[in-house]
């Protein structure tokens, strides 16, 4: 398909043929396949205007795009390709045609615009001052795609020194933008907490120590410690899987397990949280005659856009957050180089559909367009690019997304 200036009609395309072949972490032939195709589309556009378009797959299932304007340094654009291991239950005649799998999360969404900025770019090689690297980025819900991304050296290869991303948000107003300096998005990982205890017949439950009950005693005090912390400064801990039972029916439990999700806006806080969380754990089992072994996760970093939001304050309709959101993305990983992170597009009707739902969608609205390159581009004072803007979209509940 030949490059043509990035609409609605053309977001909503992309958007619609990705919904339908959802495929997760790396494993991702289909998608790949499909912005292949309408980057390769793009490449004698690219040169019809002047510029040049390079694409390649500098590691597993991540596929580039550089627009070369002949600069010495480039500015990034990432876009999340991988969806999540829902059953889809929107209604939407778009519908993922992969049993168990649904873009959830809105990386459907991100792709699109990232594709539709490729349109622009192959047709305005004349208003780019630097180069524009585009990074379509595997396994940003499971282990990290990022890192591998980083580790092929294709930034660096590039010149890339700034690096912008991008998510549709829920608890936004309809057709905003918004980023914040210094903590935008959290620190996380993942708890396991092992508990060992001892078998006996539920008869004779003097004789044993029951894990199951370990378990459950370990669940609320750690809730209340990040309830009675997120005053103070924003964190969470939620526990969403307990594994126990006996070997037969009318059996103690002999183990269990516990797993969680913890997520602080700041490190330290972090760190003392998961202190706290191995004491408590260990203080409620030992008082029922078990033992708490808790390990964490590595987890991805928490997000700190520190050195670019200044320069983004000149961008039409950026508004800034009053605080950190609690979820993470792997996106923290780029911060080795300057990164700039911007929450986009939601509506009040969104939180009746949100992130990870298997009903969620997006419908179009009025004026989505995808990041605004020549604010990415142009030169701002003191020689700067300011970053870019971003997209309008709105979730609905009504089956007639976009």
């Amino acid at each position: 398909m030949p490059a043509r200036e990035p609409d609605v009609a053309l977001l909503t395309h992309y958007r619609r043929d990705l919904h339908r072949i959802p495929e997760v972490g790396f494993d991702l032939p289909q998608t790949i396949s499909y912005v292949r195709q309408v980057l390769e589309g793009l490449v004698d556009d690219a040169a019809g205007h002047g510029g040049k378009l390079r694409i390649g797959c500098p590691s597993k299932s991540c596929v580039c795009a550089l627009f070369d304007a002949g600069s010495a340094h480039a500015t990034a654009v990432r876009a999340d390709m991988d969806a999540l291991p829902v059953a889809e239950r929107s209604g939407v005649s778009f519908a993922s045609e992969h049993a168990g799998r649904m873009h959830a999360c809105g990386h459907d969404g991100h792709m699109a615009l990232a594709l539709g900025l490729a349109n622009w770019l192959a047709l305005h090689p004349d208003r780019m001052s630097r180069s524009v690297l585009l990074v379509f980025e595997p396994a940003e819900e499971t282990t990290g795609g990022a890192r591998c991304v980083i580790e092929s050296g294709v930034l660096a290869r590039c010149g890339v020194d700034r690096i912008f991303g991008f998510h549709l948000w829920p608890d936004l107003p309809k057709g905003s933008i918004a980023s914040r300096p210094g903590a935008l998005l959290a620190a996380s990982n993942e708890v396991n907490i092992e508990i060992a205890g001892r078998a006996s017949h539920i008869a004779k439950a003097e004789l044993g120590a029951d894990a199951l009950e370990a378990a459950a005693a370990c669940c609320s005090p750690p809730t209340t410690m990040c309830g009675s912390c997120k005053r103070r400064e924003p964190c969470l801990l939620k526990f969403f899987r307990p594994h126990a039972g006996g070997a037969r029916p009318q059996q103690i439990a002999a183990a269990s397990r516990l797993e969680a999700a913890c997520a602080a806006s700041l490190r330290p806080v972090r760190d003392r949280s998961e202190d706290e969380l191995r004491c408590i754990a260990s203080q409620q089992a030992e008082a029922l005659g078990c033992s708490a072994q808790t390990d964490f996760s590595g987890g991805y970093p928490g997000l700190l856009d520190a050195a670019l939001f200044g320069l983004a304050t000149g961008v039409a309709g950026l508004s800034k957050l009053a605080q950190a959101a609690l979820i993470s993305d792997d996106f923290a990983w780029y911060q080795r180089s300057p990164a700039s992170f911007c929450c986009s597009a939601p509506a009040q009707a969104y939180r009746c559909t949100p992130m990870s739902s298997a009903s969620m969608s997006l419908s179009s609205a009025p004026g989505c367009l995808p990041i605004s390159v020549s604010s990415a581009c142009r030169r701002g004072e003191g020689g700067q690019s300011l970053p870019s803007g971003s997209v309008s979209a709105v979730p609905q509940r009504n089956g007639r997304g976009a």
